[in-house]
């Protein structure tokens, strides 16, 4: 398997700063932030499915302009997977009619533009041999993870998370783990409003980061702008022993 990374900053602002979303082999999207609005028409039109970890708006915010756009040029529903917590924040405030049309309904219901499937954790969906398992996460809204594995080896993108000992249990049953991508949104001085919004700060992610049994390349993702520097400063010395990378734009992950 294969991942791009269309987008992995907190924010937008700046010919690099795009929200996040990962596009894996050519037709499957883990959530669709603004990164997305980068990829031509037809790379568009070849995407099937949809994951998103949660349906806070930098993680969705492409979905409903991605399927307006390439509606002419599909022959079978855009599946979108998620928790149904997840799915029904979707239904509820973004394809309802009033913000964007509902096309779980366009044009019947019998032969809709989009569907959804709903995704407990721990639940896995096989596509053509690729195994995709939603995994716990602990955010102010409701969201999970993901293990992406090809069978060679696997993938984790933690999605928006604070400390959650599910999700290391979980992460910790993975022998194959290649590579765990993992948020750290702010820096160690806004460690208390990373704390209220569930997100990690340096400090707390060396701490989180000893739960870890396997190693892995560690990729760190969803850092602020106007940021940046501060926290990948003291991610490096908060984190030396991991050797962390920071996630960029276009970066191709194979596993």
């Amino acid at each position: 398997m294969k991942l791009r990374v269309l987008g992995c900053s907190g924010g937008i602002g700046g010919r690099h700063l795009r929200t996040t979303s990962f596009l894996v082999d050519h037709d499957i999207l883990i959530d669709a932030g603004t990164g997305v609005a980068d990829l031509s028409i037809a790379e568009l039109a070849a995407i099937d499915h949809v994951f998103l970890t949660h349906a806070h708006l930098d993680h969705i915010a492409s979905l409903p302009l991605m399927v307006d756009t390439v509606a002419d040029r599909r022959r079978q529903p855009l599946t979108v997977y998620g928790t149904a917590a997840v799915l029904a924040s979707l239904q509820r405030h973004i394809f309802n009619w009033s913000i964007w049309p509902d096309f779980t309904e366009i044009p019947d219901r019998e032969q809709p533009l989009m569907r959804y499937q709903p995704l407990a954790v721990q639940q896995t969906v096989d596509l053509d041999g690729r195994r995709i398992t939603a995994l716990p996460a602990d955010h102010t809204v409701p969201a999970a993870g993901y293990c992406l594995d090809s069978g060679a080896g696997s993938l984790v993108f933690s999605g928006d998370t604070g400390p959650c000992a599910d999700f290391w249990a979980a992460v910790n049953g993975i022998p194959n783990l290649r590579h765990l991508i993992i948020e750290c949104a702010f820096s160690n001085g806004e460690a208390a409003l990373a704390t209220a919004s569930k997100h990690f700060y340096p400090h707390l992610l060396a701490a989180e980061l000893q739960k870890l049994l396997w190693p892995c390349e560690i990729h760190v993702t969803h850092l602020k702008p106007g940021k940046i520097e501060l926290t990948m400063e003291e991610i490096e010395s908060s984190l030396g022993d991991f050797k962390p990378h920071m996630l960029q734009n276009n970066q191709i992950l194979d596993f």
